[in-house]
């Protein structure tokens, strides 16, 4: 199995992403200040050099447009010409080989732009039929799907047989650690696509997450396994076949080298929540209120 895995600007990780670029698919990753799933982490100077060295390895890079939302800018020709100019900046020398993007524009964009890129559709977007990838085949090539289903392999493989047909690739986000069914991912994916504009207001709440407030719960807790849709390192062969690649959760988590050995092994010692993003270790560990 191939991994997709995320960019983060810490040098044993970039260490560890050259020692296993045979496992690597692709390394994916947000530039700059472009709003994404995830917050920015460091300088442009940084992401250079690093995505420099790691392309200078023979890894291929992957561009995320993934916010959940871009407000004003959604469909306005400078927002565009920014894309634009972004991918120019690492498709030149073909060491860009993809861009993953919750926007059916943004990826009709790069189809009618840079038709050597190959489309995904963010996991954000929740497809889980045929149908909804039928919808908008026209430009994506390929599709994560929605993370309920992982840990269904009739559905998933339903999937891939389509997929196949039609010529898409099929992709599975292997370590998430979401809530199955989250009644308030849209709502925290869209505060991760303002966070800069939220964090210049005089806010009257913090959201920390549905899946924190309702795993505090002693009685939620022991729901957890049957709630989540996370695929175990050990179970990543039962997928060949089934996906094109697997894409792994590292962007922000604070044990990525540990993620990749363990699912580029196919064995983990220890506690398998330190390998999710989120990772709710810290609610199982900390003890029973009296």
């Amino acid at each position: 199995m191939k991994f997709s895995v995320g960019y983060q600007a810490d040098e044993a990780w970039v260490d560890a992403l050259v020692a296993r670029r045979d496992a690597l698919c692709d390394v994916y990753f947000a530039f700059g200040s472009m709003p994404s799933g995830r917050k920015a982490i460091t300088s442009e100077e940084r992401q250079l050099e690093d995505l420099g060295r790691i392309a200078d390895a023979g890894i291929p890079l992957h561009l995320l447009f993934n916010a959940n939302c871009y407000g004003a800018r959604s469909q306005a020709r400078s927002f565009f010409a920014e894309i634009g100019e972004t991918i120019e900046r690492f498709a030149a020398d073909g060491a860009l080989t993809g861009v993953t993007t919750t926007s059916p524009l943004i990826a009709k964009f790069v189809k009618d732009n840079f038709p050597q890129l190959e489309t995904r559709a963010s996991v954000n977007m929740e497809i889980g039929t045929v149908e909804g990838m039928d919808y908008l085949s026209d430009v994506f090539d390929g599709y994560y799907l929605k993370r309920e289903l992982n840990r269904d392999l009739v559905a998933v493989r339903r999937i891939k047989d389509w997929c196949d047909a039609h010529g898409k690739r099929l992709y599975l986000l292997a370590n998430s650690g979401c809530l199955n069914f989250c009644s308030s991912h849209v709502f925290h994916d869209n505060l991760v696509a303002h966070e800069a504009e939220i964090a210049r207001e005089d806010n009257g709440y913090a959201y920390g997450g549905t899946c924190w407030k309702w795993l505090a719960k002693p009685e939620n807790r022991a729901m957890w396994m049957e709630r989540t849709n996370w695929i175990a390192p050990e179970d990543v062969a039962k997928y060949e076949g089934l996906c094109t690649a697997m894409k792994l959760a590292t962007r922000i988590n604070e044990h990525p080298v540990r993620i990749l050995e363990s699912y580029a092994t196919g064995s983990h010692l220890g506690d398998i929540m330190s390998l999710l993003e989120p990772n709710h270790s810290a609610l199982f560990a900390q003890k029973e209120q009296r």
